[in-house]
């Protein structure tokens, strides 16, 4: 066998040397393409799960989104029947909706319409169905106005509270209390007269009813369906007071009239009796309020023998010559009108 070429040997040996680096080189770029392959998937599977995740997230979004604009339009509803400070304390979770209740001081609120049924006799269901509605928005705006916790609408008539969820203390709830009564009153005569111009010719009249004491007041009924009220015989109270009182009047028990007398004046009526209250019930029958925060458009003058009292607001031409006419035969009538004993002046 001939000896082979010592330089041939070498390039044979490079030669196959070649071939493997070629044959590793395409098993790497094979190797390679497909990892690309793989990774162009993988990127196109991030790609597809990214834009998934996003619409999922975006449908997420709009539903939370939907769903909250429900809860505020089922919240917003939900007050509705509930007084403002009540519903407040639960949706903060300052109080729960379990059936407990608790004694408080409270100054009590309860009115009526005068002959109210009789009202209803005379007006067709829908006419009746305004004027009550008109009647009840208006007085409760006043009720909110100055704090009061309205507790129910009954027919005509209206209890609410002072003292629960949130106090002032009992002279000041009683305050506000008698101050909102003296607002609702003076409203009343205003909406009279736009009744009568509407054509309802018995306009509505309120009787009033306040007192203070100690009420169980709280969550009452089943767990199902509960009402935050008040019960007790201090609002029974409240409720005979108002049956006592004249139209248009204002009656306080002498609980009130004790935390309020120096804001008031008030004409002590003779002791009545009341089913279920066993105490004297001595009622004051409120003829003003002394710190009148519309003192500015009021003119009021007191001395003995003579109570004045001209409200200026919404005072227009027709009834300011109303007035100065009637004052005017009032003046004329105390210069004809001789001293007692035939005294004169000098």
């Amino acid at each position: 066998m001939p000896e082979e070429d010592p330089e041939t040997e070498a390039v044979a040996q490079k030669t196959r040397a070649l071939r493997r680096e070629i044959r590793i080189l395409e098993r790497k770029l094979k190797r390679s393409g497909e990892s690309r392959v793989a990774l162009e998937e993988a990127k196109d599977r991030s790609d597809s799960l990214y834009r998934h995740v996003l619409g999922a997230t975006e449908e997420q979004k709009l539903l939370l989104d939907e769903k909250n604009r429900m809860l505020e339009s089922l919240s917003s509803k939900l007050s509705k029947y509930l007084a403002p400070q009540v519903y407040e304390s639960i949706f903060s979770g300052r109080q729960g909706v379990s059936l407990e209740t608790k004694r408080k001081k409270l100054t009590v609120f309860f009115s009526d319409l005068k002959n109210f049924t009789q009202i209803t006799d005379d007006l067709e269901p829908e006419d009746l169905s305004d004027l009550l509605n008109d009647y009840l928005t208006e007085m409760a705006g006043i009720a909110l106005e100055y704090g009061a916790t309205i507790d129910k609408f009954i027919g005509d008539a209206m209890l609410m509270f002072f003292g629960d969820p949130e106090t002032k203390g009992a002279e000041e709830d009683a305050a506000a209390c008698v101050a909102m009564t003296i607002a609702m009153q003076r409203r009343m005569s205003e909406l009279q007269r736009t009744w009568r111009s509407r054509g309802i010719q018995q306009p509505l009249r309120m009787r009033i009813g306040i007192n203070t004491g100690y009420c169980n007041v709280g969550n009452f009924g089943s767990a199902d369906r509960m009402d935050y009220t008040i019960i007790g015989g201090e609002v029974n109270l409240a409720a005979r007071l108002e049956e006592h009182a004249d139209p248009d009047g204002i009656l306080l028990s002498y609980e009130t009239y004790a935390l309020v007398r120096g804001h008031v004046t008030a004409e002590q009526w003779p002791p009545i009796e009341a089913k279920g209250i066993r105490r004297e019930i001595r009622p004051y029958a409120l003829t003003d309020f002394l710190d009148d925060p519309d003192q500015e458009n009021t003119i009021r003058s007191e001395i003995e023998g003579m109570s004045l009292r001209i409200n200026l607001r919404n005072l227009d031409d027709e009834r300011r010559h109303e007035m100065l006419t009637q004052l005017a035969l009032i003046s004329e009538r105390l210069k004809e009108q001789p001293p007692p004993g035939g005294m004169t002046g000098h």
